[in-house]
């Protein structure tokens, strides 16, 4: 049986879940749809429900979805419940998916080369327990020797993203997971391709995604319920933050300055409307100054932010200008002191209240993000209970399997 579009029903169950989905700061745990083909009924998982799903399709007593077509043939049959049921025993040839780019990509099974020019990926694989199928990294990676010391000797692709095709085709991959941009995925594609070597977009930068590509990660690996224990464990911290901010009013809400850059009192940079940076600022309870400007990120002058007066300054720290934290306070105080003593600046409530803060962007994307809305949460309410260092802690140590450093990468420490 063909079918051709999607129900009245389906598209209204579609819509129910991106409205349920449609806070950021939410990976929406239990609800995602993990965009496997075969994942007949839309959930979090392939199981044998699944299969159920899809006979219930070729009976009449179910609405089709896409995800049934479980071999992507264009038909709903026997075919697919086949595929189902090899995935459920970890025993499929082949794995069909939409990556984060919303591409359909389809991949031999297994998988055990991959190579992963992205330091958040690579963190992923530490999470499933999967280093040993990498087989090649950026140079950015290799950088990272506090992070990846399991990296230092592998073949490199590129700066920080694949750059050298030769080399990534050398290494004789199963798979390259790549950026959507950075290359432009067709270029990654072209030059691919033709070796038969899929490419997958999978960037854990947003936080919308992070938990379905962790779990669409561990199905290419093989590794299926290595995930289900951080799932847990960011579902939690999640929950904590929804229950506090939404409990909020407007003026429990401090007005925030969002700085990114700074080349002068005539060029400071910020956070405007649609941002990831001004999004989850509300949703960490407080109130983007900048929320309103039409650019996503406009650069504004010192005397408008001297009248806006916001109660908040809080300020990104790329890891570009920070490996990963400061090994002591000298330089976070050293940089407290040249915001607030900037000319006019000491009129701003947040200098005259000693609220001027500063967070390493590594803890902003990645699977560790939950740890910087943590911070974020506690920054602009100090009444807030969860600990975000404790957090970082569990997350480094249990998932990462790292010692904890003795850094600091929030300051000053709420």
């Amino acid at each position: 049986m063909v079918i051709e579009m999607l129900s009245k029903t389906r598209i209204r169950i579609l819509i129910a879940w991106l409205m349920l989905c449609s806070l950021p700061i939410l990976a929406c745990g239990s609800h995602l749809t993990l965009k496997i083909y075969g994942n007949a009924n839309l959930d979090d998982t392939i199981d044998q429900r699944d299969v159920d799903y899809v006979e219930g399709i070729i009976n009449g007593t179910q609405e089709y979805s896409e995800l049934a077509d479980a071999n992507n043939d264009g038909s709903i049959g026997q075919e697919d419940i086949a595929q189902i049921e090899d995935i459920v025993a970890g025993r499929e040839t082949n794995l069909i998916l939409k990556d984060t780019a919303n591409r359909t990509v389809s991949i031999d099974m297994p998988v055990e080369r991959v190579i992963v020019p992205s330091g958040l990926t690579a963190e992923a694989f530490k999470v499933l327990k999967a280093t040993e199928k990498i087989v090649g990294v950026s140079n950015a990676i290799h950088e990272k020797t506090y992070f990846f010391p399991e990296f230092a000797d592998l073949p490199s692709v590129g700066g920080w993203k694949i750059e050298d095709y030769e080399a990534a085709i050398s290494l004789d991959p199963d798979l390259v997971i790549s950026y959507e941009k950075w290359p432009p995925i067709s270029e990654a594609e072209e030059k691919l391709d033709p070796a038969g070597i899929p490419v997958v977009v999978l960037e854990f930068t947003d936080p919308n995604f992070v938990t379905e590509e962790l779990v669409k990660l561990s199905y290419i690996l093989g590794t299926n319920g290595a995930e289900d224990r951080y799932i847990q464990w960011r579902s939690g911290y999640e929950r904590q933050i929804d229950d506090y901010v939404n409990n909020l009013s407007r003026d429990e809400r401090p007005s925030v300055f969002l700085e990114t850059g700074f080349k002068g009192l005539n060029d400071v940079g910020t956070y405007g409307e649609g941002a990831k940076g001004s999004l989850v600022l509300e949703l960490t309870g407080g109130r983007n100054i900048a929320a309103n400007m039409s650019e996503a990120y406009p650069h504004v002058d010192s005397e408008w932010i001297i009248t806006e007066n916001p109660e908040v300054l809080m300020k990104y720290v790329y890891s570009s200008e920070l490996d990963w934290g400061w090994n002591s306070t000298d330089e976070p105080e050293a940089l407290i002191e040249e915001i607030s003593s900037r000319d006019g600046w000491e009129s701003i409530d947040a200098v005259k209240n000693q609220r001027v803060y500063l967070i390493s962007n590594e803890l902003m994307t990645g699977l560790d993000s939950v740890v910087g809305y943590l911070y974020w949460v506690k920054l602009l309410h100090p009444e807030f209970a969860a600990d975000p260092t404790e957090a970082y802690k569990e997350y480094i140590t249990d998932f990462l399997g790292m010692e904890f450093p003795d850094l600091v990468f929030v300051f000053p420490k709420p």
